[in-house]
C-alpha cells in the first residue's frame, strides 16, 4: 500500500492516482457529491458522481467525517472561478474512479475543524488522538521535528557526538522529587528516573568524549503548571576545556541561526552589538524583580522574540526549612569569588567559613519572560567539590555513599568542563506562540498530572507488589 501525499496531486494533473486519508467533510449539491479528503500534508476536493459507478456513487453518499478511505481518480484543473487559493491543493480536483472504506468512525465527541482552545482540557486529552487531528497541534509537533532535527545537524557539524544516557538510574538529591522505580531483582533497592541527565554528561567528559550532546528525556516529580510537566525534554549539552564564554557564544550561535532558518517572519532583540544580551543576577533583580524577565520592546507584538542570558548567581540559598546550604543550580556547579577569582585556596576557605559570599559560574537562559534553559561550569576539582557537599550539610559518610563515584571518577584526570540544558517544549511553545506546553507535547499529562487517556497513575495489581515486596500504606485524609 504505497501512500502518496495529497499534497503532490498537484503534481499528477491529467494522471490516475490513489489517495488515502480521512474524510474531512461531504457535501452534497444535486447529482454531485463534494469530499474533502484530509491527510497530514494537505486537503483536496474530490467529486463522486453518477459516472463514477453506481456502487462507488452510493458509497460516497454514506461517507461521514473521519472515515478512512482510499480514493482513485483522475487529478484535474477546477474550472476558473472555483479555484481555492487558500489550500495548496485548491487548483485541482479529483474525479474519482474508485473508493474504498477502510474503516468507519463514531462521531467525534469534540468538533476537530477548530483550534481546540475552546474545548475542556479533559475531554481533549482524554481523546488526544483526535485532538491531535487539528491542523494546530500537527503544525506545532511538524515545527518541534523540525527544530530538533536543526539542533542535531548543527551540532554534527560542530563535532558534536549524541549520546543516549540511562533512563534507571540512581536516586541523587537534585533539588526536586525523583520518581522512585522499585527492584525485583533486589528488593527493597530503587532505580531513580534522571531529573536531567547531570552526572552522566560529567562522566562522558571524563571518558574523554569532550563534545556531548542528547535529546534528553527528563523527570521530575514536581507540581505541574502550564510551563511544567512531570517529563520533558531538553536539549542537553556538555563541553570539555572550555569557559563560560565558550557555552554562552556557541548557544547563540546555534540559537539565532535556527531562528532565522525555521521562523524567518520572527523579529529578533538583540542588543547595540547584535548580540545576546547579557545581565547579571543582582542587576535582574534591581532593575526587574525577576530573574526571568520579558524584555521585549512590544510586548503586544507575538512574533517578537527577546532572548537573554543572566550570569553571576550566587552559589548557595539558605533553606530556612532545613536550616542549611542549599546550591541555587546543584552542587557541581563551579563556584567563584566575588570579584570573579577561582583561586582554589580562597575558595575552600569561604566554603568553611561563610558560603553566602560565593558566586556560581552559572548561566540561565530566558526568551519572552521564559527560563529555557540554564547551565554552568562544572567542578573538575575532587577537593572543591567535596568542600561543596560539606556546605550543603553532608557528612563524609553521606557524600561518599551518594556521590563516592563521582569523586572516584575525578581522581583520574577530569578535564575542565560545563554545558547548558535548554529546554524543547518551553522553546517551541513561544515560538509557536502556544497558552502551555501541552500545546507542543504530542501526549501531555493534564495540569494536575494525570493521563486521563490511559487512566495513568493507577493502581498495580497485588501481584506486581508482593513480587517487588511492596505494601501500600493509605494516607488518613
Amino acid at each position: 500500500m504505497a501512500k502518496m501525499w495529497i499534497k503532490d496531486a498537484v503534481d499528477k494533473i491529467g494522471q490516475e492516482i490513489d489517495l488515502y486519508g480521512w474524510v474531512d467533510s461531504r457535501r452534497d449539491h444535486g447529482k454531485l457529491v463534494f469530499v474533502d479528503l484530509r491527510d497530514r500534508s494537505a486537503i483536496c476536493q474530490v467529486v463522486f458522481s453518477p459516472a463514477s459507478g453506481e456502487k462507488i456513487y452510493q458509497d460516497a453518499q454514506k461517507l461521514r467525517s473521519e472515515w478512512v478511505v482510499k480514493v482513485s481518480g483522475l487529478v484535474k484543473e477546477r474550472p476558473q472561478g472555483m479555484i481555492n487559493d487558500k489550500i495548496p491543493t485548491g487548483k485541482i480536483e479529483i474525479e474519482a474512479k474508485g473508493l474504498e472504506i477502510l474503516n468507519e468512525s463514531k462521531t467525534p465527541p469534540f468538533d476537530l475543524a477548530g483550534d481546540g482552545y475552546e474545548v475542556s482540557e479533559d475531554i481533549r486529552m482524554q481523546y488526544r488522538y483526535l485532538d491531535l487531528r487539528r491542523p494546530r497541534l500537527k503544525k506545532n509537533l511538524v515545527q518541534r521535528n523540525r527544530i530538533i532535527k536543526f539542533f542535531r545537524d548543527f551540532l554534527e557539524k560542530k563535532d558534536f557526538v549524541e549520546v543516549e544516557t540511562p533512563i534507571i538510574t540512581k536516586s541523587t538529591p537534585e533539588g526536586a522529587r525523583d520518581y522512585l522505580v522499585p527492584s525485583r531483582v533486589y528488593p527493597g533497592n530503587f532505580y531513580a528516573l534522571p531529573q536531567s541527565p547531570q552526572q552522566y554528561k560529567q562522566l562522558l567528559m571524563v571518558a574523554g568524549l569532550e563534545k556531548y550532546f542528547q535529546i534528553a528525556r527528563c523527570f521530575r516529580d514536581e507540581d505541574t503548571r502550564g510551563d511544567r510537566q512531570p517529563e520533558f525534554t531538553q536539549l542537553d549539552l556538555e563541553m570539555s576545556f572550555v569557559g563560560e564564554e565558550d557555552i554562552l557564544s556557541l548557544t547563540e550561535e546555534l540559537y539565532l541561526a535556527m531562528v532565522r532558518t525555521l521562523y524567518p517572519q520572527k523579529q529578533i532583540t538583540l542588543d547595540e552589538n547584535g548580540k545576546i544580551p547579557r545581565i547579571t543576577y543582582q542587576e535582574v533583580m534591581e532593575k526587574y524583580g525577576s530573574d526571568k524577565p520579558d524584555i521585549r520592546k512590544d510586548k503586544n507584538n507575538p512574533d517578537e522574540l527577546a532572548f537573554l542570558f543572566i550570569v553571576d548567581f550566587p552559589m548557595f540559598e539558605w533553606s530556612e526549612t532545613e536550616k542549611r546550604w542549599d546550591a541555587v543550580h546543584h552542587p557541581f556547579t563551579a563556584p567563584k569569588l566575588s570579584d570573579g577569582s577561582t583561586d582554589k585556596q580562597k575558595i575552600l576557605e569561604v566554603l568553611k567559613k561563610d558560603p553566602s559570599g560565593l558566586l556560581a559560574r552559572q548561566y540561565d537562559f530566558v526568551l519572552n519572560g521564559c527560563e529555557i534553559g540554564g547551565g554552568s561550569i562544572r567542578t573538575h576539582d575532587p577537593d572543591i567539590l567535596a568542600s561543596v557537599f560539606e556546605a550543603m550539610g553532608n557528612q563524609p559518610e553521606e557524600i561518599k555513599e551518594k556521590f563516592g563515584h563521582m569523586l572516584e571518577a575525578f581522581s583520574y584526570g577530569v578535564p575542565p568542563h560545563g554545558g547548558i540544558a535548554p529546554g524543547i517544549d518551553r522553546l517551541v511553545m513561544v515560538l509557536e506562540i502556544e497558552p502551555n506546553i501541552r500545546e507542543v507535547i504530542a501526549f501531555p499529562k493534564t495540569g494536575d498530572g494525570r493521563d486521563l487517556m490511559m487512566h495513568s497513575p493507577g493502581p498495580a495489581d497485588e501481584k506486581q507488589l508482593k513480587e517487588l515486596g511492596i505494601q501500600i500504606i493509605k494516607k488518613d485524609k
